[in-house]
C-alpha cells in the first residue's frame, strides 16, 4: 500500500538534527496508525509553538517516518523525525515521544535512542551527490520529457475539481442534497475521473475545520467513504464524533479510494451502510481487541529486542545484489548449483526457464517480488528469491527466503 501525503508541507528548511526513536506495540498496527498517534497524543501537549503539525508546516520539522516489521503479533520499528529546530526545542519533541504508551486500542512503548547532527553527514555526502547528480543531468532528457507530458495530462483529472475553505472537492458539494466525505486529496480526484462530483477532502486526520462540520451538518445525506484499513477506521471514530454521518462506504481490505477502480467505486458506494450499524461493529471490534491486547504490565515488551534494526542480508545474497545492479529493469537470471549465473531474460520467461533449467539455487529480479514470482520459485524448488521491494500479493510465508536490494542491502 502506497502512503498517502496530503498535508502539503514543503521541507523548505535544513534539517539539523534527526530523532530516531525504538518503539514496540503489543499488537498489529500500521504506519498511518502510529503517526496519527505521534500527531494526535502530542497535540496541546506543548503549547502552541512546539505543535507538530504547526511545526511541520512551517518547516521547523520534517516529515514522520517510521521503519517497521510485525513478527508475532507484535510490531517493533523505529520512528526518524528530522528537525530544523534548535537542539534544545528538538529535545523536547524527542521526549514528549516517550508520552505516547498506546497505538489505537494496542499497548506501545516508545524509546528515544538517540537525537544525530546530520548536517556533518551531509558534508562528507556532497561531492559524491554532486558527482551522481552530474551523471543523471546528462542522461536526463528522456525524463524531463515524460514529466511535461504528465504534467498536461493532469489538466484532464484536476481541471474540474475546487476548494472549499482550503479542502480539495469536487464542484457539486455545496449544490448537491448529499456529500460524500473522503481522507485525501487525491481521493476527490479519482471520484471526480469516475463522474463522482459531490466529494470533499477531510485532509486526514488531526483538526477538522470547522466549515466542513458545518457544509455536513446541512446536508441531507453524508455518506463517509474511508480506507479498508485501520486508519480509515480511525478516521470514522473521529469524523462520527463531531459531524454528521448517516452512512459509511469502507474500500475493500487493504485499498485505498485513490486507487480504486471505477467498477469497485460504484459498488462499494451502493453497499454503503448506516453508520450506526458501522459504529456498532466497530465497538464489539475494539472489544475484542482490548481482550486481546489488554493489561498494564511490560512483559510483552521484554519478548523483544532491545533496540529495532532492519535485517542486513549475508555475504552471499550481497553479491546476488551486485548481480541484480547489473539486469535491466523487471529482467531476471538464475544461480545454479555450481555458483554459475543464467543469462539474463523477460519476466515473461521466467516459468518456462525455470522449469528447464536443472539446479536453480536463486532466482535474482531487478524488480519487486510479486505472488506469482513466489509461486514460479516454489514449483521450480527455488530457496532463494531476491528482488528490489515486495510486490503485488507478496507473502512472507512463502516456502522461498525473500531478500530485498531496498532494505536488506
Amino acid at each position: 500500500m502506497g502512503r498517502k501525503n496530503n498535508s502539503g508541507n514543503k521541507q523548505g528548511k535544513a534539517m539539523k538534527y534527526m530523532i530516531k526513536a525504538d518503539i514496540k506495540v503489543n499488537g498489529t498496527v500500521q504506519r498511518k496508525d502510529i503517526i496519527g498517534a505521534i500527531m494526535g497524543q502530542t497535540e496541546g501537549l506543548l503549547g502552541d509553538d512546539l505543535e507538530l503539525r504547526k511545526l511541520q508546516r512551517t518547516a521547523r520539522v520534517g516529515h514522520v517516518d517510521v521503519e517497521m516489521e510485525t513478527k508475532g503479533g507484535k510490531v517493533h520499528g523505529m520512528i526518524l523525525i528530522p528537525s530544523s529546530m534548535d537542539n534544545v526545542e528538538t529535545a523536547i519533541i524527542g521526549s514528549a515521544l516517550e508520552t505516547i504508551d498506546r497505538i489505537g486500542p494496542c499497548q506501545a512503548k516508545i524509546s528515544v535512542i538517540e537525537i544525530s547532527d546530520v548536517r556533518a553527514t551531509k558534508r562528507t555526502a556532497v561531492v559524491d551527490r554532486a558527482k551522481e547528480l552530474l551523471l543523471a543531468l546528462v542522461n536526463s532528457g528522456e525524463a524531463a520529457s515524460k514529466t511535461v507530458v504528465e504534467e498536461v495530462r493532469s489538466v484532464l483529472t484536476v481541471g474540474t475539481a475546487t476548494n472549499f475553505h482550503g479542502l480539495t472537492c469536487g464542484p457539486n458539494v455545496q449544490s448537491s442534497d448529499s456529500l460524500i466525505i473522503v481522507e485525501g486529496r487525491n481521493d476527490v480526484i479519482n471520484l471526480l475521473n469516475c463522474g463522482v462530483k459531490n466529494a470533499i477532502s477531510a485532509d486526514g486526520a488531526g483538526n477538522i475545520k470547522q466549515e466542513l462540520v458545518d457544509l455536513a451538518n446541512a446536508k441531507q445525506s453524508v455518506t463517509l467513504a474511508i480506507d479498508g484499513d485501520r486508519g480509515g477506521e480511525m478516521l470514522f471514530r473521529q469524523l462520527h464524533a463531531i459531524l454528521k454521518v448517516d452512512f459509511v462506504a469502507q474500500a475493500p481490505v487493504g485499498q485505498e479510494w485513490e486507487l480504486l477502480p471505477q467498477k469497485t467505486i460504484t459498488k462499494t458506494l451502493s453497499m454503503k451502510v448506516d453508520a450506526s450499524k458501522f459504529a456498532k461493529t466497530m465497538k464489539a471490534q475494539d472489544k475484542e481487541d482490548e481482550e486481546k491486547h489488554g493489561g498494564s504490565n511490560d512483559e510483552w515488551v521484554e519478548d523483544m529486542s532491545e533496540v529495532y534494526e532492519s535485517e542486513i542480508a549475508p555475504a552471499e545474497i550481497q553479491e546476488m545484489f551486485d548481480h541484480q545492479d547489473g539486469l535491466g529493469k523487471n529482467k531476471a537470471m538464475f544461480i545454479l548449483s555450481d555458483g554459475t549465473v543464467s543469462e539474463e531474460m523477460g519476466a515473461g520467461s521466467i516459468a518456462k526457464s525455470a522449469a528447464g533449467t536443472e539446479g536453480v539455487q536463486a532466482l535474482i529480479i531487478n524488480g519487486p517480488i510479486s505472488d506469482r514470482i513466489q509461486e514460479i520459485a516454489s514449483e521450480a524448488s527455488i530457496s532463494t528469491v531476491v528482488g528490489t521491494k515486495p510486490g503485488k500479493g507478496f507473502d512472507a510465508k512463502s516456502d522461498a527466503k525473500s531478500w530485498f536490494s531496498e532494505t536488506h542491502r
